[in-house]
């Protein structure tokens, strides 16, 4: 998909026309139904008693709000709501514990047909054939609320619990029981009423872009400089964004490894800026050099991976791809922005429904990070570490990290070693969380409902949604094994998976299942993935390697959050020019990365009107998600610090994993006693840095 040119682009563009235009109709305005509710509240409360009628006006309020003509008139909705009110505690905690039960079933197996559907596409099993796209494209669950408000199962669920506002949850969440926050969690369900073709249309869009930045790979060996050198070993195939930042990463330590470093940044602007040449995506077929943009054809001996021949050799760029790829997925959230009175954008809908944290406190908690006045010691330190200016890439700086003995390769050796397949990381999976402080049968019991696939991408985690259902960890293996980086990955995706088994099969209530949003599933997965070399035997901890660690994920921290802050206003500038084309949206794009790295970073590293923050694939095809990164930063902090304080990992992780899905302050004032925020961090870097500059140590 990376290939496609404007043409299509404008066929997609038409069929998205089409669909918003059969799917989306002008929102009907709800029945006048207030005489049928004043006799309900009569007749019922004359049935169950007045203690009952505030419970039942607030159902009756948030079941009309969604009634339509085709629902029935003022008569059925009465019949519907002396059937359906539940008006004694027996009838209540029935209805609760039918909604919880059959949900967990309904929403566990449409877990696994997705799951089933998209595998082709996501796992390595060989080719993808266009039958593939059709089935990941699918959304199987895309009819299921609709189904709910035409048979009422929807109206008995708002009849019955209590929609709340994040106000409302913020304001008195920590006075809730248990079954109150699980009663709002099924009613919450239902507070938008999103036709299946545009649930589809989204899916669509999503799997599109999953798609096309799943096979984006670059082949490095064919990378060459101006005087033909290749820095890059055979075979080496480098996914955008994951693997080329993470290569840049490794090669502090690498020979040729500033040379390295600045042919990837260059390989990251031209994907950026659309200059890179079409022929030379996931293609080992040609060589290029990223600097003149020269491509030839390589040698026919030298060809280290499945060419792609009936691609021309030319350097004929990149059709503004990335940025049409990018328009469809906003144009198809879009669709449900007239079906979502309470969020009516998908902004809102990511920070007030999903983050459940305002977006004006997420914003302001991203500048005081990019704004810190430790930035500039810190960058300080980084220079006189490297004994050379700094240049744009090392924002991606990975110095801080306890040196090991051992160099890339020999990294990449040793995990080749122990994991040559998927399987093999599967049956240590039990092995690795002893190490993390698990107990053995804990460990054993994790093991059980974790599988592991091999990607076709990176890797990620997918949780699955009843308890008769495995999670399932994919990871990328190549075909010598795996190397370091995908073992990095598989131990984050594992921390995913272990939240997500604790949070399903430990929790009092599955409506509470999982964690307020998905910076908490983030935070604990990076709590496992900061262990990965003492997973490996490779590294012990001490004072000095905990101080590097708080600078690096200080550092680590800033750089994300200002890639945050590109994401949120490229966001924005959508909802604000929606007719936009790729290339108006390029531009864009282009402009809003310059500016945020002019505010943020260039007063630290002296370049300007750079534009990598906008590199992070995330960006095209995960729908406004990078602002849980630096929030997943600092929740990981935050829980880091607890679980030192407890001086081990895995009571501490289960405890915090079973809270389950409350609002992100109270979650977190459970687990360590403050609310979300970057202090705990900021504190810990500015001790590291004392810590650090007393040893005057590299």
């Amino acid at each position: 998909m990376a290939t496609l040119d404007t043409a299509i682009f404008l066929v997609f563009s038409l069929l998205l026309a089409v669909s918003a235009s059969s799917a989306q109709p002008a929102v009907e305005a709800p029945l006048s139904l207030n005489s049928s509710m004043k006799k309900m509240e009569a007749e019922l409360t004359g049935k169950y008693g007045d203690a009952q009628l505030a419970r039942l006006q607030r159902g009756m309020k948030q079941a009309a709000e969604f009634w339509r003509a085709e629902d029935g008139d003022g008569a059925a909705f009465e019949q519907f709501v002396r059937t359906y009110f539940a008006g004694t505690k027996h009838d209540c905690d029935t209805m609760f514990n039918r909604f919880e039960f059959l949900l967990e079933q309904l929403d566990g197996h449409m877990t696994e047909i997705s799951r089933n559907f998209r595998m082709q596409t996501e796992l390595d099993l060989g080719p993808v054939m266009p039958i593939d796209e059709l089935f990941a494209g699918y959304d199987p669950a895309a009819h299921v609320s609709d189904d709910f408000f035409s048979n009422k199962l929807a109206f008995a669920a708002l009849l019955n619990f209590p929609l709340t506002s994040l106000d409302q949850r913020i304001k008195e969440g920590a006075g809730w029981t248990r079954r109150e926050w699980a009663e709002t969690r099924i009613a919450q369900r239902f507070a938008k009423r999103i036709p299946g073709e545009v649930k589809l249309a989204i899916a669509g869009a999503a799997s599109e872009a999953d798609r096309y930045i799943s096979d984006y790979n670059i082949w490095m060996h064919h990378c060459v400089s101006g005087t033909g050198e290749r820095f890059f070993p055979r075979g080496m195939r480098l996914l955008s964004h994951w693997n080329l930042r993470d290569q840049i990463k490794s090669d502090y330590e690498s020979p040729n490894g500033l040379a390295k470093q600045r042919m990837i940044r260059k390989v990251m602007e031209r994907i950026v800026t659309q200059t890179i040449p079409a022929s030379v995506v996931n293609n080992p077929g040609v060589d290029w050099n990223p600097f003149s943009n020269e491509v030839r054809p390589a040698d026919p001996g030298d060809i280290d991976g499945p060419a792609r021949p009936s691609l021309p050799v030319s350097g004929s760029p990149e059709p503004d791809t990335r940025y049409a790829v990018l328009l469809r997925t906003f144009q198809a959230s879009k669709l449900a922005d007239p079906f979502s009175p309470t969020a009516p954008t998908l902004i809102d809908r990511r920070f007030n429904e999903d983050r459940q944290i305002p977006e004006a406190r997420v914003k302001e908690m991203l500048v005081s990070v990019c704004t810190s006045p430790l930035l500039p010691r810190v960058a300080r330190l980084i220079a006189a570490r490297l004994g050379r200016p700094l240049e744009p890439f090392d924002i991606w700086y990975n110095g801080f990290r306890t040196k090991s003995a051992y160099t890339q390769d020999q990294l990449d050796s040793i995990v080749a070693r122990r994991y040559p397949t998927a399987d093999a990381y599967r049956n240590d999976i039990p092995v690795l969380l002893r190490k993390l402080g698990f107990s053995g049968e804990r460990a054993d019991f994790l093991a059980g409902y974790i599988a592991v696939d091999p990607a076709r991408g990176s890797g990620h985690a997918m949780g699955a949604a009843m308890r008769s259902a495995p999670a399932r960890l994919r990871t990328r293996v190549e075909k010598n094994g795996m190397n370091y980086k995908g073992f990095n990955i598989a131990v984050h995706e594992m921390g995913h998976n272990v939240e997500q088994v604790f949070s399903l099969h430990m929790n009092d209530h599955t409506s509470l299942a999982g964690v307020p949003n998905t910076a908490f599933t983030e935070a604990l997965a990076f709590v496992f993935q900061g262990h990965d070399l003492e997973l490996l035997g490779l590294n012990t901890p001490d004072s000095k390697g905990e101080a590097l660690k708080a600078l690096d994920d200080f550092w680590g921290m800033f750089e994300i959050a200002g890639v945050a802050l590109v994401d949120m206003d490229v966001w924005h500038w959508m909802y604000d020019h929606p007719a936009a084309t790729p290339a108006e949206l390029k531009q864009a794009v282009l402009s809003i990365a310059r500016a945020t790295w002019n505010r943020y970073y260039a007063p630290l590293i002296g370049s300007r009107d750079i534009e990598l923050l906008a590199i992070y694939s995330h960006m095209i095809h995960s729908f406004l998600y990078l602002p849980d990164y630096p929030l997943g930063h600092m929740i990981a902090h935050q829980i880091e610090e607890q679980m030192k304080k407890s001086g081990n990992i895995g009571p501490e992780f289960e405890r915090m994993a079973k809270v389950g899905c409350v609002t992100p302050d109270l979650w977190m004032q459970n687990a360590t006693g403050s609310p979300v925020g970057p202090e705990a961090l900021m504190d810990a870097a500015d001790r590291a840095l004392h810590v650090v500059s007393a040893t005057k140590s590299k």
